[in-house]
């Protein structure tokens, strides 16, 4: 093992120490985005994504260079490390990487001016007690247009630092809002766990309880409630992994 000195650039995050804390940015990787993009001296965006209905498989214009697209695509994803805003809308667009449209590349393009005008975001990281885990998640019920399969999101905080994000759709289609919250509650769940399981290795143990906020009653009620309807059988893996951990 070899002491580098101050960490200060690393796998392109920017590292770069302030007061009480460390801010980590991907500035240049942005830039670099841009320039192949051939976007870099293009008009920002106030918003990450258009306020039209969601993209969908179904369009009659295919774009002429689906390489370029994957690429833009790829690229972003890495962006995301230090980027949690565009987290969604990435994910978005990287479910069309297979056949992209024109629409696609649109929306895509979006995403590229909204960095345009919000190069210099980052991650800040303070200086802060790790003695509590605290999580949220929420799902947008049948929101594909052409699935109906719902959109998972969570982020975790330790102390008060978001360490841990995700947006992701999920694999099977949820009969009911219930349903689908609970999916959620359970990707999230399974998260804090690993986060947990991690500061214990560390020999940093958390002593107190995890909340986990969702905005979902009767998710909420199942993670408590030990009698199971019909409708519920088919998630009953779920609802036993949260409820023994609550």
């Amino acid at each position: 093992m070899k002491d580098l000195g101050t960490l200060s650039y690393f796998l392109v995050i920017a590292v770069t120490p302030i007061t009480n804390g460390l801010f980590l940015s991907q500035r240049k990787y942005a830039q670099d985005i841009l320039e192949n993009a051939g976007m870099s001296q293009c008009k920002s965006c106030p918003t990450p994504v258009d306020t039209k209905g969601k993209l969908s498989s179904k369009s009659d214009t295919p774009f002429d260079d689906p390489t370029t697209y994957r690429r833009l695509c790829g690229a972003l994803q890495y962006l995301t490390f230090t980027r949690p805003d565009i987290s969604y809308v990435v994910q978005q667009v990287c479910l069309f990487m297979h056949a992209p449209m024109t629409e696609h590349m649109e929306a895509l393009k979006w995403i590229l001016r909204y960095i345009q005008g919000t190069i210099d975001f980052g991650m800040h990281f303070y200086k802060s007690s790790i003695q509590s885990i605290l999580s949220y998640t929420d799902v947008d019920w049948g929101g594909c247009p052409d699935t109906r399969r719902s959109t998972s999101g969570y982020c975790v905080f330790l102390g008060d630092n978001l360490i841990s994000w995700s947006s992701k759709r999920q694999p099977t289609l949820s009969k009911s809002s219930a349903e689908a919250e609970y999916q959620g509650v359970a990707n999230v769940v399974s998260e804090s766990c690993w986060v947990r399981n991690l500061l214990l290795e560390l020999h940093c143990p958390i002593s107190k309880a995890t909340l986990v906020y969702c905005d979902n009653v009767s998710a909420i009620y199942l993670s408590g409630n030990p009698v199971h309807h019909q409708r519920t059988n088919h998630i009953e893996m779920d609802i036993h992994f949260v409820r023994e951990k609550v």
